[in-house]
């Protein structure tokens, strides 16, 4: 039975030892990592959209909103630049990070006021504020696929409240 357990031991510890090893980045060199993209999503830098995304991301980075729904560098880039002309005042701020491994996780707030109708609501003149939760996956410094979450309902509904 000893030996059993000592070849399951070592068979474990074998096969630990072959995954590949993913080197904590510090959060300072996260920070800087990220920080392109998320200056991108502002409406301040607007006209630079496209080279901050470019600049955050690999040519083969994806977007996720869903488990398999993913927009490429292309869709993404074209999909800020609307969002950028209907909310013309768009900020979105980092307002924390945490690091695992090469994984960055991103939880950012966007504040911004739609010059017409947005998602479905009608124009109101009322601004919004959303939490974002954002998992990024660097290689070499660089965004190679994200996943993200926005309340977008929660804006809605700031938007339609009577």
């Amino acid at each position: 039975m000893r030996s059993v357990s000592a070849i399951c031991a070592a068979a474990a510890a074998f096969s630990l030892a072959a995954l590949p090893v993913r080197a904590e980045i510090s959060t300072e060199a996260a920070r800087a990592s990220v920080a392109p993209f998320y200056k991108s999503l502002n409406a301040e830098f607007a006209p630079e959209s496209a080279d901050l995304i470019r600049q955050a991301t690999t040519p083969e980075w994806v977007s996720c909103r869903g488990n398999t729904d993913c927009n490429t560098r292309d869709q993404v880039i074209a999909g800020v630049g609307a969002r950028l002309k209907s909310v013309p005042d768009l900020k979105w701020e980092i307002k924390e990070i945490a690091v695992s491994g090469n994984q960055v996780t991103v939880r950012g707030e966007a504040t911004g006021t739609p010059a017409g109708e947005f998602m479905g609501a009608p124009h109101s003149g009322k601004s919004f504020k959303l939490m974002s939760i954002d998992i990024h996956t660097l290689e070499g410094g660089k965004m190679v696929r994200s996943y993200h979450v926005e309340d977008w309902i929660g804006a809605v509904r700031q938007l339609t409240a009577k």
